[in-house]
């Protein structure tokens, strides 16, 4: 080691003051380093279920809010233009209220054609009717004049030529007869098929026009006046969502293998997720016939995701929609039935 004096020795000096060093850093790293492990009492306690929840044999599901006549999306029947958009989140409306409206100016143009097309054919109808009139005077007239010459007992009262020309002309009054009710009929024809297009022209402005399909209140806007609307929807977010929510009603989910110990016919513990304090009875209303795949989780780490679950429907109080909101989150407990406690 040339950089060392002559009278230090690198492997019985220098490691072993390096080794020393190195040991002192390790154990001021350790003494420092180390996480605080002084217990502490806690500021306050858990969350803990009622007494009367907590003596009792119960089944706890999850769930969701919903109206009581489950959520309508509202499309709409033509394309086009939103023109009008008569309703806000929040609003009740009766059943057959507009909400909104497509733009109808081509479907107006169409119902101005058609009408023209009636007024056309019912002229067209007076002026065949009055052409059959004139052709039925012209036929009987020709037909006296015609028979008066038949008549007449004496051949040199009367020429050939004479008798000809009044075949001729009753033979003519009969075809112009005919050519009108000919025209006659064309002009009906059109004069009906006008008139179905006004009808058609009349149902299709009148479905410009969306109603709601009942009663209750405007849960979701998801148009603005001038956007463009298609009958296939877009971005698979509906145009309107609303329904009754009068009352609220909860759709709790309910494992299969706890459902046998349910008393659906109970009344249910219901709280808002993370607001355990906030309990409210929820009425019995109906169990859903169908078993279907769990959806509502409730992100607990012993949480089974792999299940069907049973999902019993339950009518919140009145007092509880300003609480419960549609869609919010919610936990229900179940009394057992007593067999099953």
């Amino acid at each position: 080691m040339a950089l060392l004096p002559s009278n230090i020795s690198f492997s019985r000096q220098v490691l072993i003051i390096v080794a020393v060093i190195g040991m002192l850093l390790a154990a001021a790293y350790i003494a420092f380093g180390l996480p605080d492990r002084e217990l502490s009492e806690p500021t306050g306690e858990p969350p803990t279920a009622p007494t009367t929840l907590a003596n009792e044999a119960r089944v706890a599901g999850s769930g969701v809010v919903e109206p009581s006549s489950e959520l309508v999306q509202i499309g709409t029947a033509l394309a086009g233009l939103v023109t009008d958009l008569r309703v806000r989140p929040g609003d009740f409306v009766e059943k057959g209220q507009p909400l909104f409206v497509v733009d109808t100016r081509a479907l107006e143009a169409r119902a101005s054609e058609t009408r023209t097309a009636i007024q056309e054919a019912r002229a067209a109808i007076a002026e065949a009717q009055a052409a059959i009139g004139e052709a039925r005077t012209a036929e009987a007239t020709a037909a006296r004049q015609l028979q008066l010459y038949r008549n007449v007992s004496d051949p040199a009262a009367v020429s050939q030529a004479e008798v000809i020309r009044a075949e001729g002309d009753a033979a003519a009054a009969r075809e112009r007869r005919g050519q009108a009710q000919a025209r006659l009929s064309a002009a009906r024809a059109r004069l009906d098929s006008a008139q179905a297009q006004a009808s058609s022209a009349r149902t299709e402005i009148g479905r410009a026009t969306v109603r709601a399909p009942i009663a209750g209140e405007i849960l979701a806007v998801n148009i603005r006046p001038g956007e463009f609307l298609s009958t296939m929807g877009g971005g698979g977010q509906p145009f309107i969502e609303m329904g009754e929510t009068r009352p609220l009603h909860v759709r709790i989910d309910i494992d299969e293998e706890q459902a046998a110990r349910a008393d659906l016919g109970a009344d249910a513990t219901v709280n808002p997720r993370g607001a355990s304090d906030t309990r409210v009875k929820a009425s019995f209303v109906r169990a859903e016939p169908l078993v279907v795949p769990k959806r509502s989780l409730t992100n607990s780490a012993a949480e089974r995701v792999d299940v069907r679950v049973l999902q019993v429907i339950y009518a919140l109080p009145d007092d509880a929609r300003e609480t419960f909101r549609v869609g919010q989150q919610v936990d229900a407990w179940i009394p057992a039935k007593r067999s099953a406690r």
